[in-house]
């Protein structure tokens, strides 16, 4: 029975949202706001703070923290990481032109500690979703590193990553 911190980050429009609010065992806590700048044609509201759940998954409970995706809102990235124990690089797979941003909010979070993280690929149902071997390419990740699909908005789906992620954990910190 350990407890984790698990920050899900990921470029705009990724689901980083949708990932937490499909898993999360407590009713989400949410900084959404109505986009006012040009992305307000992607979607209509935005993180700009953070976003939380908690949830229990296999006696383990898992603290959820969701970045926002705007670069704007880029010094939350540090706060939310301080502790963390594992991230996930959330990647909208049919976005093609986020891999990059992806890449680099990769870099950004191992620079900010030395934790396991996986990269995701949501959105892996919808048409037009690049391949795990193109999204590997194009976020310009090592072989080592874990790159696994997802439909944030199917609790199955984003269970399976939250067992992997909390498998990895166990490997790092074997006691818990």
């Amino acid at each position: 029975m350990s407890s984790f911190k698990i920050v899900v980050t990921g470029p705009f429009n990724s689901g980083k949202t949708q990932f937490i609010k499909t898993i999360s065992d407590i009713p989400v806590v949410s900084t959404e706001k109505k986009i006012t700048t040009e992305d307000r044609g992607i979607k209509a509201e935005t993180t700009v703070a953070m976003d939380y759940g908690r949830l229990t998954l296999g006696g383990d409970t898992l603290y959820l923290y969701g970045t926002p995706g705007q670069t704007r809102f880029d010094f939350m990235w540090e706060i939310l990481s301080g502790e963390m124990n594992a991230f996930i690089v959330l990647v909208d797979s049919t976005d093609t032109l986020s891999f990059q941003a992806a890449a680099e909010l990769l870099d950004q979070f191992t620079n900010y500690a030395n934790v396991p993280y996986l990269l995701v690929a949501n959105k892996t149902d919808l048409d037009g979703s690049a391949k795990l071997t193109e999204i590997r390419r194009g976020t310009r990740l090592d072989s080592n590193v874990t790159v696994m699909p997802c439909v944030a908005t199917q609790k199955s789906s984003v269970r399976q990553v939250l067992l992997q992620v909390v498998e990895l954990l166990k490997k790092v910190h074997p006691a818990t």
